[in-house]
């Protein structure tokens, strides 16, 4: 089966960034969206660390270890980028002043619940990090992932059996092979990767879907 890749994936989502968003990119996949925005497009990256107006990853070799983000990974400040308290970052993640948020996830629920910061086994270790806080916070949370577990199991559940990080906080879900809004009507497919039909998608995910309307966004 055909499946979108990282990059392309990471494209899809800096496509629905629009001009003059205030941005976090969660640890992990979403990173990669700061490599894809538009450069046409002024979009403010913030990272929980403290750092506002954060640029692509560095060419190789000029990596300076004293910038990097919320995962320890090397980043570039922007001309205008600021630095400030650990505190202050989070005030504004929490205060409503981030339009978006991008994050993982482990599972996401039909109604819009996320899961991501703990599976419950055993030996994983609980990694919340400020993922409750842009859960509640940002004006729009969008969930990168893979459709399925590795297991073949879809990750778009009716109900959440992991610890849940927000309760109805996700407005739309980029997967590696489909884009699915949630809506008061349920998930609605916005677009899939090339063929794939819409019944053998819904048949994979194993939750209602529908088909969005043209108008969409």
């Amino acid at each position: 089966m055909k499946r979108f890749t990282r990059d392309q994936m990471a494209a899809r989502v800096a496509r629905d960034i629009p001009e003059g968003a205030y941005v976090n990119l969660g640890i992990g996949l979403p990173t990669m969206v700061a490599n894809h925005l538009p450069k046409e497009r002024e979009i403010f990256l913030h990272s929980e660390n403290g750092l506002l107006g954060m640029g692509p990853a560095p060419a190789a070799g000029s990596e300076d270890p004293d910038l990097i983000n919320a995962g320890k990974q090397p980043v570039t400040l922007l001309t205008g980028g600021a630095y400030f308290h650990h505190a202050d970052s989070f005030a504004m993640m929490r205060g409503g002043h981030l339009d978006f948020c991008v994050l993982g996830a482990f599972q996401v629920s039909a109604s819009g619940d996320l899961a991501n910061w703990h599976t419950g086994a055993i030996n994983a270790i609980p990694a919340v990090g400020g993922a409750m806080d842009l859960a509640i916070g940002a004006k729009r949370v969008l969930v990168m992932m893979d459709h399925q577990t590795k297991g073949g199991e879809s990750k778009i559940v009716a109900h959440c059996t992991y610890p849940l990080t927000g309760v109805k906080c996700v407005n739309r879900i980029y997967t590696d092979l489909a884009v699915i809004d949630v809506t008061p009507e349920g998930l609605a497919v916005v677009e899939t990767v090339d063929g794939l039909a819409f019944d053998e998608l819904a048949r994979i995910t194993g939750v209602p879907l529908r088909r969005a309307s043209a108008t969409a966004g």
